[in-house]
């Protein structure tokens, strides 16, 4: 009997689904090892031997594993086909002591169906522990700089705050963003649209921009003022409108390339509305059930099979018109490691509507398949025209159209554009003007981060790994150093501008964007071989811990200092106080530690002047949770608890009388068991 052990139970699951009596398949459930949680676990002084510890609640499972591995001919490790799919199956030989058995291979698949099965069994490997050692490289680092880092913000702003080496950068970019729009000062400038028509009583009107004045175009910020815009309106009124040129052309429109797990983190995000942890998870599920190739990638590259399918089922799906002649390959820029694949579907025949899958999971499959049968089919057909009207010789207009020719690949996959017709014009043909419509316009600040273009900044400068941009995201949510508003964007914290200022004035390198990167690039140099990980922890380490120790003995501990206030704690009426603590703000009794009463602190800024519905006394006012989380109370709390998680508008609902509530521009009863929207 030969053992298999992969990582996940459903992985383990569907593998037996493709392998007979021979074979036992078992899980590791994640880690079997890690450092350990109350100690650095890494001996600095000892050229940073790291202390592995087995946590208490994969003991059983380590006892379960080692008595199959002692019954077993033969041991298959066949964890995930990344840094840490090879890190676990390191771990694996190490705790169940399989060196001393020497009867055991590494087997790698990137979908789990039975070709690739069998295909990785007749082709074992050794482990490949350069891949297994920038893991462990980057494990290390991350704690070094977590344990020594935090106390440090402890000791300058508030306990229990935590640093993190790639989490401070991403905290440090929404920062850094917030400072660009608070100091973004908007430009005034204006544009000028003229709606024509052709000389007919028939003729449909249609506009065009001022784009050139005397045969230069007009920059963005070419018309400064109102004085300018009417001026040139004024020349304009009286004038001769005349066709001068027309550009016909066909515009192709090539489909995407297939996902990578960024782009399908971000396009998860922004169609579906999926966090990058939920998008990760139900990836996982997918890939473990065989439906969906291995989601942790940042590959482009599609198998020769996969194409052959893909045409052939486009070809007997759509007919010949939408399949290529020969397949559309994709190249990735940038550093492209360990993964064979790009995202795809295992099997292009088993179309979404013919699957049973959960919601959540039939939703992020139409998108992987989608996406994947678009890559490899033709291009969408457009016939574009762009006109240009001259009036009184130095000012000329331009209108553009647009008709959809052919839709190609958007049968499967579609997209936003934009269809605009222009009727038939003739060049030397007069045309009648309508109107002139000047228009002023102000220079917008750059957007705050949505998670998806978060995501994409992360890639952009090289930082993390695909598998580590939802982490990440999920982090510095978490230690509440950033925060979605009611956009779905990122704004920082109160907290995390102030962790981000100290890190960035006295451990610049921590939140530098191309220092980060220069590092992700060394552990590239580590899974290739060409650098040993320990070199790497002591580059980093040496000039870090001096910079750490002569901070402490320069920086003054800064403490913040509780603010009074004229409110009263409810429990033992002493006077409650403004601490500051890791969530931010927060109201706490000024008796403490005899009297540990807490409550966030109200939001001035979120008062509605709506009256609370059960008291009818108190004000319903907008709080935030320790978590810091909005949400809206009655002002006399404890005394009354009446609460909502979304925005009330001041209007009842006409069925039961509640109050109405705003969420995402969606207008409905706060009563549950009503349901009025």
């Amino acid at each position: 009997m030969d053992l298999i052990i992969v990582e996940s139970p459903t992985k383990a699951k569907t593998l037996k689904n493709f392998l007979g009596a021979n074979y036992t398949v078992l899980s590791s459930y994640g880690h079997i090892r890690d450092l350990p949680k109350s100690t650095l676990g890494i001996d600095i002084d000892d050229n940073f031997k790291i202390k592995y510890v087995i946590p208490t609640k994969a003991r059983k499972n380590v006892t379960l594993l080692k008595k199959e591995v002692a019954k077993s001919d033969y041991i298959y490790l066949a964890t995930d086909p990344d840094r840490e799919g090879e890190a676990i199956s390191w771990h694996l030989i190490e705790a169940l002591g399989l060196n001393e058995k020497k009867n055991y291979k590494r087997i790698t698949f990137h979908e789990i169906t039975k070709s690739a099965i069998q295909e990785s069994l007749k082709s074992p490997m050794e482990l490949n522990q350069d891949l297994a050692d920038a893991q462990q490289a980057r494990r290390a680092l991350d704690r070094i700089v977590g344990y020594k880092l935090s106390p440090f913000l402890w000791k300058k702003v508030a306990r229990h705050l935590s640093a993190g080496r790639v989490q401070s950068v991403a905290v440090r970019l929404v920062v850094a963003r917030e400072k660009e729009i608070k100091n973004f000062k908007p430009e005034e400038y204006w544009s000028i649209t003229a709606t024509l028509k052709k000389q007919s009583s028939d003729a449909i009107n249609f506009e065009a921009v001022l784009s050139k004045i005397k045969g230069q175009p007009i920059p963005k910020l070419g018309i400064k003022n109102k004085d300018e815009s009417e001026n040139i309106v004024k020349k304009l009124q009286d004038a001769n409108y005349k066709v001068v040129n027309i550009e016909r052309k066909e515009t192709l429109r090539n489909p995407l390339p297939p996902f990578t797990t960024s782009t399908l983190q971000q396009e998860a995000s922004k169609k579906l509305r999926f966090p990058a942890k939920m998008t990760m998870r139900t990836a996982q599920e997918l890939y473990e059930k065989g439906f969906i190739t291995y989601h942790r990638t940042d590959s482009l590259n599609l198998s020769s099979q996969s194409l052959s399918a893909a045409k052939e089922f486009i070809t007997k799906e759509y007919g010949d018109n939408y399949s290529l002649p020969l397949p559309r390959k994709f190249k990735a820029k940038g550093r492209t490691q360990e993964a064979h694949e790009a995202i795809r579907v295992t099997d292009v025949t088993k179309t979404p509507d013919s699957l049973k899958l959960d919601p959540r999971q039939a939703k992020l499959y139409k998108l992987i398949w989608s996406r994947f049968v678009a890559c490899q089919m033709k291009e969408a057909i457009f016939d574009s025209i762009k006109t240009e009207v001259e009036a009184n010789i130095d000012y000329t207009f331009q209108a553009n159209g647009s008709t959809l020719k052919f839709d190609g690949f958007l049968k499967v996959y579609p997209m936003k554009y934009e269809e605009k017709e222009l009727p038939e014009l003739l060049t030397e043909e007069y045309l009648d003007l309508v109107e002139l419509k000047p228009e002023q316009h102000f220079t917008q600040p750059p957007a705050r981060y949505t998670e998806a273009g978060l995501i994409k900044e992360l890639e952009a400068h090289e930082i993390g790994r695909p598998s580590t941009y939802a982490p990440i995201i999920s982090t510095i949510q978490d230690r509440n150093y950033v925060q979605k508003n009611e956009d779905k964007r990122f704004a920082p914290t109160e907290i995390g501008v102030m962790v981000d200022d100290i890190l960035v004035q006295h451990f610049p390198d921590i939140v530098d964007v191309k220092f980060t990167a220069k590092m992700e690039k060394e552990l590239d140099k580590v899974a290739k071989g060409e650098e040993a990980w320990t070199t790497l922890l002591q580059k980093f380490y040496t000039p870090f811990n001096k910079n750490l120790e002569s901070k402490y003995e320069l920086v003054e501990t800064k403490k913040v200092e509780p603010e009074k206030t004229d409110k009263i704690c409810p429990k033992c009426g002493k006077p409650l106080v403004i601490k500051f603590g890791r969530f931010g703000k927060f109201m706490a009794c000024s008796g403490f530690p005899d009297c540990k009463h807490t409550e966030p602190l109200e939001n001035k800024n979120t008062k509605t002047g709506i009256t609370c519905p059960k008291c009818e006394q108190g004000e319903i006012i907008g709080k935030k949770t320790k978590k810091g989380k909005l949400f809206y109370a009655c002002s006399k709390w404890p005394d009354c608890d009446y609460a909502l998680w979304d925005k009330p508008t001041g209007e009842k609902c006409e069925k039961c009388g509640s109050l109405m509530t705003e969420k995402n521009k969606k207008i409905k009863c706060s009563n549950k068991n009503c349901g009025k929207e």
